[in-house]
């Protein structure tokens, strides 16, 4: 299949325009401003954290507090999740007090969340009875058998490969050693070691296959069971990493303190760079396992500047943005912000490393290169990435594949070309219920006229 062929199956097979109440397709003007743009922008928290932080709360050993909490469809999909199960979970806003319960049988809806549908499985095998798992349309195109798999290797009664399936908890799971491909996704390896320490045996994940995309987010997972006194034993290169280890035992409540999303951060830091401006994040953390802190380094590879001063991250713009050849791998999450930079860039870029974003929320290569290439762009899709020369971009339909990160994706491209307009900009609820808000905030003075002042 070629590149224009798989684009065109792609954008068939998945998306899905969203439809108003009057049957038809809703679109969103994304704003186009002709000054730079100066703001300040502070961020709930991070989805990876607080998914992760909900999944140790619930099976710990006492209750625990979660402050900062992110509260979008994703997490909040997880707290019903839990609940569901018999969490006990209290809060209504970023503050939740959970309290851990025996698991029982429930019906998990997933929503598109990968978090979901691969972190709470391995926990479902401690459940009395069956906990069934749906989701979206568009999740039962997500690779799951390698979890799967994994999870019935380890003494694990599962019907299904793919949403909808359902695990037959009997309340405990062997565990054990357990062999896996993950270069699908990290998530397969975070999934099984989040709940390991309440398995008879514990476990070791062996990795087995390509390069493992998205390392931070293990690292991320190993340091919160650290924190959790959970034992992890992984090699001493964790960049390297082939095999982790985690021992039976308890699982240590802990009050989480969550920090602000960073990959939520990039679209925003991503209009300074376009436009010349400066934005400023507060509370961007010193030290970090979360991927969007790379983010800094790539727009000052592109000619930004980018300083951290009493906790707050400043992104300064240049009057000329330059393009980038990069290896994405390990932040792959961070393509369509980088995508949407390079197309607004005044010389070529290559984004390498990044076949495994075939599997998100859609096929994210196809769907950069089609809708690009839809505005006047000149991206081709290659076997690992995507190749992007710049081009004079023009207005038009921007879909967004129920992919909140090519919704804002598209938002970038429209700081600079007018008339670009997003289908379904509300997916952006994924992980960001107030991305619209902050985001015409954002732009309130260079569209009042105040930022040509600046």
């Amino acid at each position: 299949m070629t590149s224009a062929d798989h684009a065109e199956f792609t954008t068939t097979r998945v998306s899905r325009p969203h439809m108003r109440e009057d049957g038809r397709v809703s679109f969103w003007p994304a704003p186009h401003v002709e000054v730079p743009v100066h703001a300040t922008v502070t961020l709930p928290g991070s989805k990876s954290i607080t998914n992760r932080a909900l999944i140790l709360a619930a099976l710990a050993d006492g209750p625990s507090t979660l402050t900062g909490a992110l509260r979008s469809r994703d997490t909040d999909l997880m707290i019903k999740a839990l609940q569901s199960l018999g969490t006990e979970i209290i809060g209504d806003a970023e503050t939740l007090e959970v309290t851990p319960a025996p698991l029982r049988s429930a019906a998990v809806d997933c929503g598109l969340a990968g978090t979901i549908m691969r972190f709470l499985p391995p926990a479902a095998a401690l459940a009395t009875g069956d906990v069934a798992f749906f989701g979206d349309e568009q999740a039962k195109h997500r690779p799951l058998t390698t979890i799967l798999d994994a999870l019935r290797k380890l003494g694990l009664d599962v019907d299904g490969d793919a949403l909808p399936f359902v695990v037959h908890g009997t309340g405990s799971l062997r565990g054990g050693a357990v062999t896996i491909d993950a270069s699908g996704s990290s998530q397969f390896v975070s999934g099984l070691l989040l709940s390991a320490a309440r398995f008879d045996e514990g476990i070791t994940v062996h990795h087995d296959g390509k390069q493992l995309p998205s390392m931070p987010h293990i690292e991320m997972t190993v340091e919160m069971l650290r924190r959790a006194d959970v034992r992890v034993h992984t090699p001493a290169d964790s960049r390297s990493a082939q095999t982790w280890t985690v021992e039976p035992g308890p699982i240590r409540a802990v009050d989480w303190e969550i920090e602000p999303d960073l990959s939520n951060a990039t679209p925003f830091l991503a209009a300074a760079a376009v436009t010349g401006g400066e934005v400023s994040i507060p509370m961007w953390p010193r030290g970090t396992t979360q991927p969007g802190d790379v983010i800094r380094e790539i727009l000052v590879r592109m000619g930004a500047e980018a300083r951290i001063f009493d906790g707050v991250l400043t992104v300064r713009g240049p009057e000329r943005l330059a393009g980038i050849d990069i290896d994405l791998h390990d932040v792959g999450e961070l393509t369509p912000t980088v995508a949407a930079l390079a197309a607004l860039a005044d010389s070529p870029s290559v984004l390498r490393g990044i076949a495994h974003l075939r599997g998100h929320e859609t096929d994210r290569l196809a769907a950069l290169s089609a809708e690009i290439n839809r505005l006047g762009g000149d991206v081709t899709e290659t076997e690992d990435g995507l190749e992007i020369v710049p081009a004079p971009l023009h207005g038009g339909q921007w879909h967004s594949y129920a992919d909140h990160r090519m919704a804002t994706a598209g938002a970038i491209l429209g700081l600079r070309v007018p008339g670009v307009e997003i289908e379904d900009i509300g997916t952006t609820a994924k992980t960001l219920p107030t991305f619209v808000t902050l985001w015409e905030q954002m732009l309130a003075p260079a569209l009042s006229g105040e930022g040509a002042a600046r």
